[in-house]
């Protein structure tokens, strides 16, 4: 077929966008590999034109797509090409998807396994780029009463002060209870002042006649229980 003077050669990305959406439609994220996921969610923020360069961009400087979502608006923001809705629609995915891990964690029932506090706890850390502290309280028969949350900050500092703990424990008529928090340094290792701190509750909770079975760090995707560790034993 001849082609006429003056028509325009369609474009290699002529429908570029479409395909890509029709893709994700049939096979879901599983195959896609973080910037071409990235791209189809710039789609939404960036109507118009190639967003695969700012995809690779952005995960060569945040590392990955984790990283793109866990960056604050100022640093995606200093990324050329990414502009306020842009940024605040990366802001956005985290944040939405930790509300609805959160709306979806269970708590009826009874706790009989630590594990099952992993997957009630995690998504109150989801996207966090502080550190949060929880107070679960339970009553006598390990039925979850409520979890509350203490407040941000390192957990050994006046931010998850003993009198919190103790009067959030008591307001709700706890038998026992289990602290968390994450650590953002990606490390769920407890620190020396986590462990003291916490045996430092222990005691005190105790006087109340409450139970304080554990105290459990969250950081990227792992946790550890401090109970399993051996580390809630008070020496004298």
């Amino acid at each position: 077929m001849t082609e006429k003077k003056g028509e325009k050669k369609p474009s290699i990305h002529a429908g570029h966008r479409q395909r890509m959406r029709e893709e994700f439609l049939r096979a879901g994220a599983a195959g896609m590999e973080d910037h071409r996921l990235l791209e189809l969610i710039l789609f939404y923020a960036i109507p118009q034109g190639d967003v695969n360069p700012l995809a690779h961009r952005l995960v060569g400087e945040f590392g990955s797509m984790a990283g793109v979502f866990h960056a604050t608006y100022d640093q995606l923001v200093n990324v050329p090409g990414v502009g306020h809705n842009t940024a605040v629609l990366l802001q956005l995915i985290p944040a939405a998807a930790a509300r609805y891990m959160e709306r979806n964690a269970s708590f009826e029932g009874q706790i009989v396994s630590i594990w099952q506090f992993k997957e009630m706890l995690e998504p109150y850390f989801f996207g966090a780029r502080d550190e949060i502290a929880y107070l679960v309280c339970l009553d006598g028969k390990s039925k979850v009463l409520t979890a509350r949350r203490l407040g941000e900050g390192i957990v050994d500092t006046v931010q998850i002060a003993t009198r919190k703990v103790v009067e959030n424990a008591l307001a709700c008529n706890a038998s026992q209870v289990v602290l968390a928090h994450n650590h953002v340094s990606g490390v769920a290792c407890p620190s020396n002042a986590d462990i003291e701190t916490t045996l430092h509750l222990k005691q005190v909770l105790a006087e109340v006649d409450i139970t304080l079975l554990d105290h459990l760090i969250f950081a990227g995707g792992d946790m550890v229980s401090m109970a399993q560790s051996g580390l809630l034993v008070v020496r004298g």
